[in-house]
């Protein structure tokens, strides 16, 4: 029984289309049915709206790197179409088919054998100045981090309205496992199995010796409020989901974060585990 496939190709990554011409030709002379989805532009652009989707899609190949399959993960959040990465990139861990296995991987895309899993997404909801209110999902982030004058940033930390801590820090990352390999990794936080159920707060530059992540069960609320800076000064920062969708919080906004209702569809092929793919990635 044939499958509907939509490739889903970064053209920064695949410029001259030869990897997606390679793989929508096997798939049609496999008796396959094949969309083709071209994305020029970065979603983290402002004027970058997500492309319509063709209905009943069995499987979306994504090609380019970690970046591309995060883009196409929260385009297809609502439409629910399972995904799975090509990498096209560099370190890929969000990716799971290297162009040398393209052939093998598809044989088994076509016959079915692969599982698929569940990723957490994070929702946020800020409540801001004059009753404005910002709220979005997010695969793998949601970060606050300074804006204007450098100069570190108090932050006060609740979970489930209980005072955790105020940290001076120059920002802080609050991650799903998904995102443990991205900025949470790049500021010292650990590394976790993607389809783990937790949340993970890490503190980016902490002025301190004893900060360190962490980690809270998925079912924890975590609020965030911007209090008067050093010396009583207002204070101003930059809220980021996944690295886009950015607004400004000053002295007195506060934001909301917990596990969303919503979840994103990644398809596996390998039986290989997390700690297999993570000594390769380190080896490499």
């Amino acid at each position: 029984m044939s499958k509907r496939f939509l490739i889903y190709v970064n053209q920064f990554k695949d410029q001259e289309l030869k990897t997606t011409k390679r793989i929508e030709e096997y798939l049609k002379n496999h008796g396959q049915e094949v969309c083709l989805l071209k994305v020029e532009k970065d979603w983290k652009q402002g004027e970058y709206s997500a492309p319509d989707f063709p209905k009943d899609v069995d499987v979306m190949l994504v090609l380019g790197g970690d970046g591309t399959v995060l883009q196409a993960a929260r385009e297809t959040i609502h439409s629910r179409i399972p995904l799975i990465g090509v990498n096209l990139g560099s370190l890929g861990f969000m990716t799971q088919i290297e162009p040398t296995g393209i052939e093998v991987a598809l044989d088994r895309l076509i016959d079915g054998d692969y599982r698929e899993e569940s990723r957490m997404l994070l929702q946020g909801k800020a409540s801001l100045q004059g009753g404005v209110t910002k709220e979005g999902l997010a695969l793998n982030d949601i970060v606050i981090t300074r804006s204007g004058a450098l100069r570190v940033i108090l932050l006060r930390i609740y979970v489930n309205g209980s005072f955790l801590h105020e940290y001076q820090a120059d920002g802080m990352i609050i991650t799903t496992p998904t995102g443990s390999t991205g900025y949470n990794l790049s500021a010292g936080g650990p590394l976790v199995e993607p389809g783990a159920k937790l949340l993970m707060l890490t503190p980016i530059c902490p002025h301190s010796l004893n900060h360190r992540s962490i980690i809270l069960s998925s079912e924890d609320e975590i609020e965030i409020e911007i209090p008067l800076g050093k010396e009583g000064k207002e204070q101003k920062v930059e809220a980021s989901l996944d690295g886009g969708n950015s607004f400004t919080m000053v002295t007195g906004d506060r934001i909301t974060i917990k596990k969303s209702q919503e979840s994103a569809r990644f398809l596996q092929l390998s039986s290989v585990s997390f700690l297999e793919t993570l000594h390769q990635k380190m080896k490499d």
